[in-house]
């Protein structure tokens, strides 16, 4: 993953965006559809890849943008 690349992950009782290589978290809110959106707005102002997490931390989706950067052959 590239330095930069936007993180969606369970934060206390909310969940947060954080950027790759920073130290705090950028925004928080209070239910993850919100912070995923959020972090999809910023990936794409960044052109770099959303990486969103489950309630667990494990990996449950990864979008990439803008999606000509994409490594993957495959549609979707």
């Amino acid at each position: 993953m590239a330095e930069g690349d936007v993180h969606t992950v369970k934060h206390g009782d909310g969940w947060a965006n954080k950027v790759e290589g920073g130290q705090r978290v950028s925004n928080t809110s209070s239910t993850k559809a919100e912070a995923q959106a959020k972090g999809r707005e910023m990936a794409i102002e960044r052109g770099v890849e959303h990486v969103v997490h489950k309630q667990d931390g494990k990996i449950g989706e990864r979008n990439t943008y803008p999606r000509s950067r994409d490594p993957r052959e495959s549609k979707g």
